[in-house]
């Protein structure tokens, strides 16, 4: 049995909480600004926008996650900020993370 060799990668994972109507929105601009892939999930929370329990579809949040470099995740929070954060409720942050497949990101 062949074992290959544990090598990490770094990159960056940025996350997005947003209200789901920017959903198509979000992954047109992530693939378009350079991310390879990203995982979207719906989630319930509160927070300074008051709480969003997701009872109803315009009250819905997802959560989506991209890893990428770190010039790409720069690229795409800035364009998150300055085309959806004026006008939806949008939280992100990011995280150093090593992955073990570095094309995939």
């Amino acid at each position: 049995m062949h074992t290959m060799a544990l090598t990490k990668h770094a990159r960056q994972l940025l996350v997005i909480i947003a209200e789901a109507a920017l959903e198509k929105s979000l992954v047109r601009d992530v693939k378009r600004l350079g991310a390879h892939g990203y995982t979207v999930y719906d989630v319930r929370g509160e927070g300074a926008m008051g709480v969003r329990e997701g009872e109803w579809e315009a009250d819905r949040t997802i959560e989506m996650k991209v890893i990428c470099e770190a010039q790409v995740a720069d690229q795409i929070a800035e364009h998150v900020l300055n085309t959806y954060a004026p006008n939806y409720a949008v939280t992100m942050f990011f995280a150093a993370v090593d992955v073990l497949r570095p094309e995939k990101f």
